[in-house]
């Protein structure tokens, strides 16, 4: 291959757009990649307090523990 028919090939833009879209697909999976690498520890994180906080309530007694809001009263006859 001459030197003259290398920089033809190179500097020819015609051709197949998928290539294209392999090149701009690669890019977007490697970047999705890297952000859920990015998070996952983060999340694994909060899901864990998030449960822990879950285990310590008792959901039949902890809305009303501290309600203040609330007031009996009571008639006496």
């Amino acid at each position: 291959m001459k030197l003259t028919d290398a920089k033809t090939f190179f500097a020819d833009e015609s051709g197949a757009v998928t290539v294209d879209w392999v090149v701009l697909t690669a890019a977007l999976v490697g970047l999705g990649l890297a952000v859920i690498s990015v998070v996952s520890g983060g999340m694994e994180e909060l899901s864990t307090d998030i449960g822990q906080a879950l285990t310590d309530t008792d959901p039949l007694t902890d809305p009303f523990a501290n309600n203040v809001t609330f007031t009996e009263t009571t008639t006496t006859p």
